[in-house]
C-alpha cells in the first residue's frame, strides 16, 4: 500500500509531505509516494561570473566561472537578496547534468559553481553534473546556507573544491525568528567542510539584528576555533523583498571589521568600497587589490614585502 505521507530525509526540516504536496524548499515533492525533485533538469539563471562575486577571494584569484541555480530554498528569511527565484518554484530551461558540464568548459571557465538560489535542495543537480566536472579537469564550487543532513554532504564533498557558506547570524534566536532554521545546522555543516575544502564565510550584517559588537567577535573566535585558513566576508546590508531595516552603515562595519581582524587574517566588508582588499597577515602591506582589475604585490604565493605566504594564492 502506498504510505499517505513520505518524509523528506535531505536536509534537517525533514518535512513530512503528503501526496502531491512540496516541502518548505519547495523544490522537492511526494509523488506517487516517492520524494522527487521537481527542478531537477531545470535551471533558473546562469552566468559567467569573476570568481571573486561568489564572494570567493582567495580561489583561483582573477578568474572566471560558470554559476548556476535552481529554484527554492529551505530558509525563508524576510532580507532574501534572491528572492526572485529562492522563495518560489517556476518552471526553469530545460538542461541536464551532461550540457552543464559542456557549457561549463566554455569561455575559459574555472568549472561551475551552484549558486544564487539555495544549491542545496538542487542536490541531485549537483550530485550527478559535479563528477562530470571532475572528470574533465574543471572546478566545482558551492554557494550555500548549509543546511543539509550531514551523509548528503559527504556524498558531495569529494567532488566540491571550494565553497562559500553563509553563517547569517550567531545565535538560535537570529536564525528560529529571521529564517526558520537553527544555527547548529549550520555550524555542523561548516566543521564538515573546513579543512577538507576551501571555505569561506559570509555574513550579512544588518542592522539590530545580528550587528552586535559581541556576537561578532564570538562568531570570529569560533571560526578560528576551526584552527583551519579561512576568509570571512561581512557583507553590507541593504533593504530588500520584505525588509525596509535601514542599510548597515559604513562605519559600523569597519568597526567590525576591525574588531573581527583581532582573530582572523583575512576579513573582508562586502558591498563596500575597499572592503576587497587582501592584506599581509605579517607586514600589513595590499598584497591584493581588487578594483577594476586584480592587482597582485606577491611572488609564488607569497608577499613580495616580507615573503608572508597569501593563504589560497599557490592555487593560481
Amino acid at each position: 500500500m502506498m504510505a499517505d505521507v513520505v518524509e523528506c530525509s535531505l536536509c534537517p526540516h525533514h518535512c513530512k509531505l503528503q501526496e502531491g504536496k512540496t516541502g518548505l524548499c519547495q523544490a522537492r515533492e511526494n509523488r506517487n509516494g516517492r520524494m522527487v525533485s521537481l527542478t531537477y533538469g531545470e535551471i533558473a539563471a546562469w552566468h559567467l561570473d569573476p570568481i571573486e562575486k561568489k564572494p570567493l577571494y582567495h580561489f583561483f584569484p582573477g578568474s572566471r566561472i560558470l554559476s548556476v541555480g535552481g529554484y527554492g530554498c529551505n530558509l525563508k528569511c524576510f532580507f532574501c537578496q534572491n528572492h526572485e527565484i529562492s522563495q518560489k518554484y517556476e518552471h526553469g530551461e530545460k538542461i541536464l547534468p551532461e550540457q552543464l558540464a559542456l557549457l561549463a568548459e566554455k569561455d575559459q571557465s574555472l568549472g561551475i559553481c551552484f549558486t544564487y538560489s539555495e544549491p542545496l535542495v538542487w542536490y541531485e543537480m549537483i550530485a550527478e553534473t559535479a563528477p562530470l566536472i571532475k572528470k574533465q579537469g574543471g572546478k566545482v564550487v558551492l554557494v550555500s546556507n548549509g543546511i543539509i543532513e550531514g551523509k548528503y554532504l559527504e556524498n558531495l564533498i569529494p567532488f566540491i573544491d571550494a565553497v562559500n557558506i553563509d553563517i547569517k547570524g550567531f545565535t538560535e534566536e537570529f536564525y528560529r525568528r529571521h529564517t526558520g532554521g537553527k544555527l547548529e545546522w549550520v555550524l555542523n555543516t561548516v566543521g564538515r567542510l573546513a579543512g577538507k575544502v576551501h571555505t569561506e564565510i559570509t555574513t550579512l550584517v544588518i542592522p539590530t539584528l545580528n550587528d552586535s559588537p559581541a556576537e561578532i567577535k564570538a562568531l570570529a573566535k569560533w571560526l578560528a576555533a576551526l584552527k583551519v585558513p579561512l576568509a570571512w566576508h561581512l557583507s553590507r546590508y541593504f533593504p530588500t523583498y520584505k525588509s525596509q531595516i535601514q542599510a548597515t552603515g559604513e562605519k559600523e562595519l569597519k568597526e567590525l571589521w576591525t574588531l573581527a581582524k583581532e582573530y582572523l587574517p583575512y576579513v573582508y566588508l562586502g558591498n563596500m568600497p575597499g572592503g576587497n582588499t587582501t592584506y599581509c597577515p605579517q607586514c600589513g602591506i595590499k598584497a591584493i587589490t581588487r578594483d577594476s582589475i586584480i592587482g597582485m604585490k606577491t611572488r609564488e604565493g607569497k608577499c613580495i614585502s616580507c615573503g608572508q605566504e597569501i593563504w589560497g594564492l599557490g592555487l593560481a
